[in-house]
């Protein structure tokens, strides 16, 4: 049946031109590994006879990646990507997969892009988590 473990939750991101090979990300923050929002891709409209009308309306999905202020992939990945598109004043484009074992699902995901950048951490007691958003063209389910 699966369980709903997310200690084994393995999330890779790629980008064709610096890690044309996917980067397994590390260190998640030990409350928020990841999250998407919903995603409405249904358009309901109720004419003046009282009819209602449905229409499919494609639609992107965001995504929140959250890791520990110490984590390799922020410096080797979501710092590397930010400075580039900065250099560049381009956009970089991303790939990944999201795998969850414990349901035995995994999720492409396509032509995705950092839309939100946390360049440093919140200094509090400790440093806290940085939060990175990645808005999908398109994020599919398969089974393992």
């Amino acid at each position: 049946m699966g369980t709903i473990t997310s200690a084994n939750t393995i999330l890779a991101l790629s980008q064709a031109i610096l890690f044309p090979t996917p980067q397994q990300i590390q260190q998640f923050a030990a409350d928020d590994i990841t999250d998407t929002d919903q995603v409405k891709n249904v358009e309901a409209i109720m004419g003046v006879d009282g009819t209602l009308s449905f229409g499919f309306v494609f639609a992107p999905v965001m995504q929140n990646v959250t890791l520990q202020a110490n984590s390799p992939s922020i410096t080797n990945f979501f710092d590397v990507i930010y400075a580039y598109q900065i250099q560049a004043l381009d956009v970089y484009t991303l790939n990944g997969t999201l795998l969850f074992p414990g349901t035995g699902k995994k999720y492409n995901m396509t032509n995705g892009a950092m839309t939100d950048y946390k360049p440093t951490p919140d200094a509090k007691r400790t440093l806290q988590p940085q939060r990175f958003r990645i808005t999908w063209n398109s994020v599919l389910p398969a089974p393992l």
